[in-house]
Formats: C-alpha cells, sequence, structure tokens
C-alpha cells in the first residue's frame, strides 16, 4: 500500500506513516501543495495511492464515482501535530485491517 497525505495534514503524518514501514509521502514531497483536488485525485489513481485526507471534496466525489482511490477521511477537528500524530498510532492498526480487508472509503474520527 502507498499514501498520499493531502494538503490539509502536516508532512509529519507522512514521515510517521514512513517510520511505521509504509511508503508515504504528503504532497509538499512533490511540489503539489497548491495541486488541485482532482490532479491529487488522477495521481491516486494512476499511481494505486490511498489518500489521507481532512477534505470532504474526496468522499463526496467518491460516492458519485464508480471507480475511486482508496480514501482515508480524517474527521479530527483542528488539533496540534501531536495530537494528530497519537490519534493516528491509536487508530492505525484498525485503518490497516479495513483497507487489507477491502474497505475503499474509511473515515476516522
Amino acid at each position: 500500500m502507498k499514501f498520499i497525505v493531502d494538503a490539509q495534514l502536516p508532512p509529519a503524518l507522512a514521515r510517521f506513516l514512513t517510520a511505521k514501514g509504509e511508503n508515504a509521502f504528503h504532497v509538499l514531497d512533490r511540489q503539489m501543495m497548491e495541486s488541485s483536488d482532482s490532479v491529487i485525485w488522477d495521481l491516486a489513481m494512476q499511481e494505486n495511492l490511498i489518500i489521507i485526507t481532512k477534505d470532504e471534496d474526496f468522499q463526496m466525489r467518491a460516492s458519485v464515482s464508480m471507480d475511486f482511490p482508496k480514501i482515508i477521511w480524517v474527521r479530527l477537528g483542528n488539533s496540534s501535530k501531536k495530537a494528530l500524530l497519537d490519534f493516528f498510532e491509536k487508530k492505525w492498526d484498525q485503518v490497516k485491517f479495513e483497507l487489507k480487508n477491502g474497505v475503499n472509503l474509511i473515515e476516522i474520527r
């Protein structure tokens, strides 16, 4: 599994996932901070990436698409980087379990 972390989330999340052995990068790593959702969507489709985002637009687009990339929709309000990473630490095993079992849209809160 490969992950792309969207712009509303910090690059530290991609680093955290990489440290856990995941293949992850932040949009900043590919000079895509200003890229539209469509560009990120298309890249995810082409490279079989799982989008990690706080952006509801990805979920809405997936709900009307026949084919869409896997999406992890983070529904955590504004929080510190530490709180976000602690949140992911607690939820990550469950998220991976769901992804491996074919869930295409995971909402975590």
